[in-house]
């Protein structure tokens, strides 16, 4: 009786999944619920002043496209770390080349998830430049996981009845801050 090859065997079965782990690392989980619209840099320093960033603060970024907002969180504000969030594993990877060119690798990490299944527990600030109907979704998932006192920050579109604490206009355009109860 002839043994099989076992290392025959072992490359047969990585050879027949690097299809589809080729198709993961390039296709999002399901389709994005937004298109990418970069935040301007202004409104990007505005909203990070605006919830007082600063070294005690775990910025997240909830689609954070080329990660600017987690990067200048670290950078420029001093925040501990930065997480951003985004759906589509092309921004991820531009997030990360980013982050590397601006030396933050060390307190900034990309998550390619579905930002509905982010545990958003430790995170001390949220940002959002999202459209309405997903920022009002989002509303039980934030009180729910942020601490009491945590700050939400929002680019151009507010949170329908959850008034804000807090309203600035950078170029013409709205942003919204609250405080979690």
């Amino acid at each position: 009786m002839q043994r099989p090859n076992v290392l025959a065997l072992i490359f047969a079965a990585a050879a027949a999944t690097v299809p589809a782990l080729a198709q993961e690392a390039t296709q999002p989980p399901r389709e994005p619920d937004v298109i990418y619209l970069p935040t301007p840099r202004e409104a990007v320093t505005t909203m990070l002043k605006a919830v007082n960033v600063g070294p005690g603060d775990v910025v997240y970024d909830l689609g954070s496209g080329d990660g600017r907002i987690p990067i200048a969180a670290v950078k420029e504000f001093g925040a501990a770390r930065g997480v951003g969030v985004d759906i589509d594993p092309a921004m991820i990877r531009e997030a990360n080349d980013n982050a590397d060119r601006a030396k933050v690798t060390d307190r900034v990490r990309f998550l390619n998830e579905d930002l509905f299944d982010t545990d958003l527990h430790e995170a001390t600030v949220v940002t959002l430049y999202l459209l309405p109907w997903l920022n009002r979704k989002l509303i039980p998932k934030l009180k729910a996981e942020l601490k009491p006192g945590a700050r939400i920050v929002a680019y151009r579109f507010d949170m329908g009845d959850w008034k804000p604490d807090q309203t600035l206009i950078v170029n013409g355009q709205s942003i919204y801050v609250w405080r979690v109860p």
